[in-house]
């Protein structure tokens, strides 16, 4: 038996998202060559949860998990 209720966890807050946060979404940024062109299976997945996005949180935190991971440079950030 193959189960695909798998539990995911939002990337922003590392909480569960459960099953019924149907506002949660799932988000693939896709990784490019120099030429701007997309590299086939070459991807980033974030997750985030209903609580993010209803709170308004979700622009900040896309924008703080890809510069993270070296997606987005000289973006500017209230950290700074």
């Amino acid at each position: 038996m193959c189960s695909n209720n798998k539990e995911s966890v939002c990337s922003a807050s590392n909480r569960i998202i459960k099953a019924k946060d149907h506002a949660s979404v799932q988000i693939n940024i896709v990784k490019v060559d120099e030429n701007g062109r997309a590299i086939q299976g070459e991807f980033i997945t974030y997750a985030l949860s209903g609580f993010i996005r209803a709170n308004g949180e979700a622009d900040d935190s896309i924008n703080r998990l890809a510069q993270q991971d070296g997606v987005l440079k000289n973006v500017w950030s209230f950290s700074r």
